[in-house]
């Protein structure tokens, strides 16, 4: 290489290092390199890496790997033609080789942080949690200056369960740049998970102030923590501002189970759910389509969930686990969620045919082992629920992918192909709201555990309520509880004297700010009684003291409605439009009330006030449910059972047949 060759390769990189656009500066430096020819010096490798770059940063990287390929085929060694590299392939999506790439690029340059924190980004895309870690930490220790290294190890360590560490990261990137906004966001999401919630809203209300690229995910965050914490002053309008994110496509990042809380609907709901399904898993390439599908003697069915432990999910599912027919199906039960020792864990390892902990494991390699195992039809318990992973699913390791129970909604995910309902909660004329094909079972879709005990009933004294008058009940987290739902409870407190409202101790400000509320409308302080919880058996038992519970929307009551019937007090409900608001009208058919599941808001209110002013008429249905619980459908574990694997081996039959997913129901055979 001459001198004036290198000269001009040196003003050219120059000019692109300043302006990565100059069109000028590019064609002088490709001028240069193809003067050069193929010969592969060192310094012509380095300057074939620096034309992929400048390329890669005007949105040409497919032409940008070829002339890394090149540079690294001269120049093996060179860590920065790695990293070059490594960004490359990190734009055209190929996450796994650019992490790879950054490594190589990390052992080459061991004083170059950018290399293991590009590295940390990747593996905890990937779901290399504790290989995340390890690369971020030796980057922020090789540069405690690199906000990137700090904020995305705070991700890294807050994923592993470790929130005050996660806090003291965001809190470093956040000293260095207190303009961050993303900081400033992730900062409020560990506090809020670490139980502080009135302290995370000043950090998101901060990084909506700062702007983000997609503000959809950090306003979505502050409207459910405000709602947790029933403050409502605003939070009409933040609800405006987020259904407008969503209706108008500018937002990928809204939790859909927030969503729900919106009630706007299932079209938006869908539009909110296919969004946030293509950004999680848009780094994800689905595994190879597997060709065996014959028949199968004994269907094996995997169960991917979090919620092994002791859980709304998992004191649902507990009895179905055991008492599936092991001659039609194998069951294996997958986790990725935390071991609290607890006697529901144990019951459960214990049902399953096999128990496979997954919680250390990649996305990736989650979903290899599953692949691994021959699952032939593999159900998601979790959805969007807290702490899923729909990347597992994402990859596509079972030949027949369904989503069930956890999450009351459209997952939006090409990679699921059924969700599991029932007539009410997923009419048919339902499914252009639905992703999935609807599959619905006879009755309701919800199992439940007939063997879970309800310990003594305490008296009313001990639990606070007075001994005389109706005693309302909700015991839905309070989250669900909207400002026009409680002005209507207000009236009916109004309406019937001695009446009390029970409601569950979420949180002490929002125990506050409802009693607050309370008085705004009329209704003394001393009228709303928060129960604090309680161990699931003693929690049961309280039931037995209320009158009727009363149910919420669009998010309704779901193990919450279960528990209160198999206690057996009624449960008055509306019928809404999504699967969330639906789940109470499903119970009550299941459980024989179905008169209890009203048409609309007034017909609610006029049914709870009716019924408190009939004692009579509450013993009656109280009397009804104690009469059928022994055999009402909701109840019936067996009957469940033989539903849920007839739709299993119906799955099977059409994916057999080479036929695409379709919509179908299982006929009632009791």
């Amino acid at each position: 290489m001459t001198a004036d060759f290198r000269a001009r390769i040196r003003e050219c990189r120059a000019v692109l290092a300043a302006k990565p656009g100059d069109s000028a500066a590019l064609a002088g430096l490709f001028g240069a390199l193809d003067a050069l020819g193929e010969s592969g010096t060192p310094e012509e490798a380095v300057a074939r890496s620096a034309y992929g770059e400048a390329l890669r940063r005007q949105g040409r990287a497919v032409e940008a790997e070829a002339h890394h390929r090149a540079a690294l085929s001269w120049l093996p060694d060179f860590g920065g033609n790695h990293f070059n590299f490594g960004l490359t392939l990190q734009a055209l999506g190929r996450t796994a080789e650019a992490a790879d790439a950054y490594g190589e690029a990390a052992r080459l340059m061991p004083r170059f942080a950018a290399a293991p924190c590009n590295q940390g980004v990747l593996l905890r895309a990937l779901g290399h949690r504790e290989a995340a870690e390890t690369a971020l930490r030796r980057a922020v220790s090789l540069d405690p200056t690199l906000v990137p290294g700090w904020l995305n190890l705070g991700t890294a360590v807050q994923e592993r369960g470790q929130p005050e560490a996660a806090a003291h990261c965001y809190r470093n990137a956040l000293a260095l740049r207190p303009d961050l906004a993303e900081a400033h966001a992730n900062l409020g999401l560990v506090v809020k998970e670490a139980g502080r919630l009135a302290d995370s809203l000043p950090s998101f209300e901060r990084a909506l102030a700062l702007g983000l690229p997609d503000v959809g995910g950090v306003l979505a965050q502050l409207v459910q923590q405000m709602r947790h914490l029933c403050r409502w002053d605003g939070l009409a309008e933040r609800s405006a501002q987020l259904a407008a994110l969503v209706g108008g496509g500018r937002t990928r990042q809204v939790h859909p189970w927030i969503f729900l809380g919106e009630g706007a609907g299932p079209t938006m709901e869908l539009a909110c759910a296919r969004g946030y399904a293509e950004w999680r898993a848009r780094s994800i390439a689905a595994m190879p389509t597997q060709l065996d599908a014959g028949p199968r003697g004994r269907l094996r069915v995997g169960y991917l969930s979090a919620d092994y432990h002791e859980h709304a999910t998992a004191a649902l599912i507990a009895e179905l686990i055991e008492r599936h027919d092991r001659d039609r199906v194998e069951v294996i039960g997958y986790s990725y969620g935390p071991d609290d020792g607890g006697p529901m864990r144990r019951r459960l390892t214990a049902a399953f045919d096999r128990f496979v902990d997954l919680t250390a494991c990649s996305h990736a390699d989650a979903a290899a082992r599953i692949r691994a195992d021959g699952v032939d039809i593999l159900v998601d318990l979790k959805g969007y629920t807290q702490h899923a992973r729909p990347e597992i699913a994402a990859h596509r390791p079972a030949p027949v992918q369904a989503q069930w129970l956890g999450y009351p909604g459209t997952m939006g995910a090409g990679f699921i192909d059924y969700v599991i309902g029932d007539p009410l909660v997923t009419p048919f004329d339902h499914q252009p709201f639905y992703a999935e094909r609807i599959v619905q079972l006879p009755v309701c879709y919800q199992p439940n555990d007939r063997s879970r005990p309800i310990g003594p009933a305490p008296s009313r004294a001990a639990c606070g309520l007075p001994e005389r008058g109706t005693v309302f009940c909700c015991f839905n987290a309070a989250y669900k509880i909207t400002p026009v739902l409680f002005k209507l409870w207000c009236r009916l407190l109004r309406d019937v004297p001695d009446s009390v409202l029970w409601l569950l101790d979420s949180h002490p400000e929002a125990s506050e700010n409802l009693r607050r509320e309370a008085a705004r409308r009329g209704v003394a302080e001393g009228r709303l009684i928060f129960a604090p919880r309680r161990p699931p058996a003693e929690h049961l038992a309280r039931y037995r003291l209320a009158d009727l519970f009363l149910d919420t929307t669009p998010v309704g009551a779901h193990t919450t409605a279960s528990d209160a019937l198999w206690a057996g007090l009624p449960v008055l409900t509306v019928t809404g439009e999504g699967f969330a608001s639906r789940v109470g009208t499903s119970l009550l058919r299941a459980a024989g009330l179905p008169e209890l599941a009203a048409r609309s808001l007034a017909d609610y209110e006029a049914s709870a006030l009716r019924l408190s002013r009939d004692p009579d008429g509450l013993a009656r249905l109280k009397a009804r449910l104690a009469a059928e619980r022994a055999r009402a459908p909701l109840f019936d574990t067996d009957r469940f059972a033989r539903a849920l694997e007839r739709a299993y081996a119906t799955m099977w039959d059409i994916r057999a047949a080479g036929k695409p997913p379709r919509p179908f129901i299982i006929p009632d055979e009791s």
